[in-house]
């Protein structure tokens, strides 16, 4: 199986119909994934610790909003019905992929936090170790931003800013191209690589799936957008050769 990083959004992604990447999040399942897995491994930007954990939950659990003001009332409304093996504090976030790959929510789902004291290649190699849940039928996503720098966010409608674009290119070329070395190493070979990430959790996740997707994987886009002229929504398949 197929592992995945999918840039997530913000809460209005569930309502906002001129976000280029509301229709993608809506209809991304039936044309990448083609097998429902046995379950769903999300690690999230979102959930910083010192160590791998693991969050689960048995029977039913009520949504936690991870936002506040000034996001409408309706979407505190908003109930995640996901049951089972639960993930916790990530898909109240209706922008996370999870939300809307199976909303029947008959999948078991688990939350696997990022560790942003340890590096890029940490993160590789511990996506290397969750190989044989992807061929056990476990899709593995890894939920974050290929840039996010809230700190230098433009106007809506504004053009992209150039460091962001230069490093959203890098990062673009140095996957497709199979240059996973450079991407671990990424402070040292990206261009504006702390203006793009000054804190690495949102790019972490990434590493997680590359290295989950095993040695030699290729590296697809299958989502480009931006938001705020310095968000990139960009998303990738990795796929065992």
């Amino acid at each position: 199986m197929d592992t995945f990083f999918i840039s997530h959004n913000d809460p209005m992604l569930i309502t906002d119909d001129s976000n280029p990447q509301r229709s993608f999040m809506q209809s991304w399942k039936p044309s990448i994934v083609q097998e429902a897995p046995k379950a769903i491994l999300m690690v999230s930007s979102h959930w910083d610790t010192d160590a791998p954990t693991v969050n689960l939950v048995h029977g039913a659990n009520d949504t936690i909003y991870d936002f506040h003001a000034p996001f409408p009332s309706e979407m505190y409304k908003v109930s995640d019905p996901l049951r089972k093996i639960r993930l916790v504090a990530l898909t109240c976030r209706m922008g996370h992929p999870d939300a809307n790959v199976y909303p029947e929510a008959n999948i078991p789902v688990c939350q696997l936090s990022v560790h942003t004291r340890k590096g890029a290649e940490y993160h590789y190699n511990l996506g290397k170790a969750l190989g044989q849940l992807r061929d056990e039928g476990v899709l593995i996503i890894g939920s974050g931003n290929a840039t996010h720098n809230f700190q230098l966010l433009g106007p809506k409608g504004g053009p992209v800013a150039k460091w962001a674009s230069d490093f959203d290119t890098w990062l673009k070329e140095a996957l497709i191209d199979g240059r996973y070395d450079d991407v671990n190493n990424y402070e040292e070979k990206a261009p504006n690589a702390r203006m793009a990430h000054p804190c690495p959790d949102h790019l972490f996740p990434l590493q997680v799936a590359l290295g989950a997707a095993g040695q030699g994987a290729k590296a697809e886009l299958i989502h480009h957008s931006w938001t705020d002229c310095a968000i990139s929504h960009a998303s990738y398949r990795f796929t065992n050769a």
